[in-house]
């Protein structure tokens, strides 16, 4: 099994990883403002990007997919990184905090918090967006070229989709659309919930824009992981990257740097 990734920037190792559907280059906005302080890892998980998926058949589960990043982290000689998520990867890097295997973990509108007709409305929207990323490249393409029509698009997933450039579209519309896992994931995550208790310092973020995982959402994080930091981010959507890249990397950074100060 090989996982797909990108290195930039020194210091303490950090994994990105990125939601369902998506791929590594979802971090693009944040990932030289995290480079200028860490070794940043962005991963493509299993079945999405440029990753094949899990050799082992119906592997798809939450705990095969920890299991295979927590083997990519040993295989790449890392010791206890940093991790971030978002969506799928959030709660990816809960599950890896409540393993302990990581000196970190912060999640952004993280999976498994949801009721069932969350998880429904979710699941409704994420099968819509796959759904709609099989149009004809002419028409997928003709989207691209639209400022209006990109924004019109993506506006599930962030809450200022104007911002998203035309190459950066395209990519990440063929990457939901050419994703191997995605079904098989999503049928897995209709039996997810997370109920771990993380070990290491641990952040949860929201949107409150959020379209996918609503905010309410973020108020059930809270009720279940009552130890962990908690922070509402501002005219963000489900994937807050674009909509807020400066203070997603502050997030990242000064959750890392509060780690060092305490040890």
């Amino acid at each position: 099994m090989s996982i797909v990734y990108s290195r930039r920037g020194t210091g303490e190792p950090l994994v990105l990883v990125h939601g369902i559907g998506h791929r590594k280059e979802a971090w693009n906005p944040v990932v030289d403002l995290l480079a200028a302080h860490h070794d940043v890892i962005a991963i493509d998980l299993p079945g999405f990007g440029a990753s094949p998926a899990l050799p082992k058949v119906g592997a798809d589960s939450m705990v095969d997919f920890v299991d295979a990043l927590e083997k990519f982290v040993a295989d790449l000689g890392l010791v206890q990184p940093h991790v971030v998520g978002n969506s799928l990867g959030g709660a990816i890097a809960l599950e890896l905090a409540a393993r302990g295997t990581v000196r970190t973990a912060t999640a952004l509108s993280p999976a498994g918090f949801w009721t069932e007709p969350g998880r429904l409305w979710a699941f409704l929207l994420l099968m819509s967006l796959k759904g709609t990323s099989g149009a004809p490249d002419k028409v997928v393409r003709g989207i691209a070229t639209r400022r209006w029509a990109r924004a019109a698009a993506m506006s599930t997933l962030f809450a200022h989709p104007g911002r998203i450039e035309p190459d950066d579209f395209l990519g990440d519309t063929f990457a939901l659309r050419d994703c191997t896992a995605f079904t098989r994931v999503l049928r897995s995550g209709a039996r997810y919930r997370y109920d771990g208790r993380p070990s290491v310092p641990t952040t949860v973020a929201w949107g409150t824009k959020d379209r996918i995982l609503l905010p309410s959402q973020a108020q059930e994080a809270r009720r279940r992981l009552p130890w962990a930091t908690h922070v509402s981010l501002p005219d963000c959507g489900h994937v807050p990257m674009i909509d807020a890249p400066e203070l997603i990397a502050d997030l990242v950074v000064e959750q890392a740097r509060a780690a060092r100060a305490a040890a």
